[in-house]
């Protein structure tokens, strides 16, 4: 009997992904381009870049709008924001905690203002899931995760995590702009957020 030829042997296909990674994949993929392009970005282009063919995205999509609207949904999700905040190393004093905080939740909110700035900020449909309770949502688990990286030094705090959080992410959100003065780094923030205006503290 002859022995089988190696190169007879049938090569086996790599595992396709199911239509949610494909659909996440598109996503991540997308949201780049539209935070360059706005909505003029074209499926041709962003299949390009995903290495796949344009009609792969209308089988998890069904049309453009579809697409940019889970793109808006992903970048307003808080999930990102809060795996890194649950990352971050409790046992590091607590200003290298929250400079880690605001460093990623400065990058959450720049996503954010990419995306929307992009596409006109409300002048697309937007999904029902980013809107009024969902939003409320995504607030109170960011601040939730916050308040955990102050728990540690509760017995130090002034007032409870969960306000002490409250402020810091409303300073996040709010912080003013001056022409003549950059924005404060993250370091920065935290360390007038902690010890106030005075150089030498309050007296």
């Amino acid at each position: 009997m002859t022995a089988p030829k190696e190169n007879q042997t049938t090569r086996r296909r790599a595992p396709g992904m199911s239509p949610e990674q494909r659909r996440e994949m598109i996503i991540q993929t997308a949201i780049p381009l539209i935070a360059e392009y706005g909505a003029a970005v074209t499926t041709a282009k962003i299949a390009r870049a995903a290495g796949i063919g344009e009609g792969t995205i209308f089988r998890v999509f069904a049309d453009k709008d579809e697409l940019l609207q889970a793109c808006v949904a992903e970048a307003l999700s808080p999930e990102h924001a809060i795996r890194e905040l649950d990352a971050i190393d409790v046992s590091q004093p607590l200003p290298d905690r929250l400079a880690e905080a605001a460093e990623a939740l400065q990058a959450h909110m720049s996503r954010m203002g990419a995306i929307l700035g992009s596409l006109g900020h409300g002048g697309g449909k937007h999904p029902g899931t980013v809107r009024g309770a969902g939003r409320h949502e995504s607030t109170t688990r960011i601040r939730a995760a916050l308040a955990e990286l102050l728990e540690p030094d509760k017995a130090s705090l002034r007032r409870p995590p969960e306000q002490i959080a409250a402020l810091l992410f409303g300073l996040l959100f709010t912080q003013p702009r001056t022409e003549d003065e950059p924005d404060l780094t993250p370091q920065q923030l935290v360390e007038v957020f902690l010890h106030g205006a005075f150089s030498g503290g309050v007296k």
